[in-house]
């Protein structure tokens, strides 16, 4: 299993992205990735801004492809006005205000994760802001039906950045998609829901395909 940061957030560096970045360029940097460990196909999971990354990998490099699971995100963000606000207010003030408000976007009700807080709040800014540029310019609602590749998709019920609507719009889009809503879940499900997350991870990507029903029994529970 591989993991990859967005550039300027973990320990990666800024520099791969700057203003006007798109959802492509940063999908053409995981392909630069698998490409540097030699790995042909692959399966792909992506929470948020990554979900979007495999939702452009499976319309423009479906041959990448052997399974996609989307979490907590969208085709389409709401509109670009709300990201480029945002990303000139993080070019002019930095991180700070922004991470105020983090655990209010991020998880439902009083549940958070410091680490994640704090590790958003470090994130580079002008990397960020580039991130916001790629959310304004992004949309492939026209282009859902192209996606072939199995699909997972997974919903925090109290996601008000990516709610449940979102992810059911491309489950009817999307030949072979398998829509899941996980309860008590905000925007970053995997923190808040990780048991659920996972088990929902290991139906799709574990194994023969299954029903989306025997999915949705199995990750929130027969009741």
């Amino acid at each position: 299993m591989i993991r990859w940061d967005l550039p300027g957030h973990g320990g990666s560096p800024a520099g791969p992205i700057g203003p006007g970045a798109t959802v492509g360029d940063l999908a053409a940097l995981v392909l630069a990735l698998a490409d540097s460990l030699g790995i042909e196909r692959f399966a792909y999971a992506g929470v948020s801004l990554g979900g979007a990354v495999g939702l452009h990998l499976a319309v423009h490099h479906p041959e990448r492809l052997d399974a996609l699971a989307v979490i907590c995100s969208s085709a389409h963000f709401n509109g670009a006005a709300p990201w480029r606000e945002r990303a000139e207010r993080v070019r002019r003030e930095g991180m700070g205000p922004l991470a105020e408000s983090v655990p209010a976007r991020w998880f439902a009700g009083d549940f958070t994760v410091p680490e994640l807080v704090r590790a958003h709040r470090e994130a580079g800014p002008e990397a960020y802001a580039a991130c916001c540029d790629a959310l304004a310019a992004f949309g492939l609602t026209d282009r859902l039906p192209e996606i072939g590749v199995r699909t997972l998709l997974v919903a925090g019920r109290e996601d008000p950045a990516a709610p449940p609507a979102h992810l059911r719009q491309i489950a009817d889009a999307v030949p072979e998609a398998t829509p899941v809503e996980i309860p008590g879940a905000s925007h970053l499900a995997p923190a808040q829901c990780p048991r659920a997350v996972l088990a929902a991870l290991r139906s799709h990507f574990d194994g023969p395909p299954r029903r989306g029903m025997e999915v949705r029994r199995e990750v929130p529970g027969d009741a």
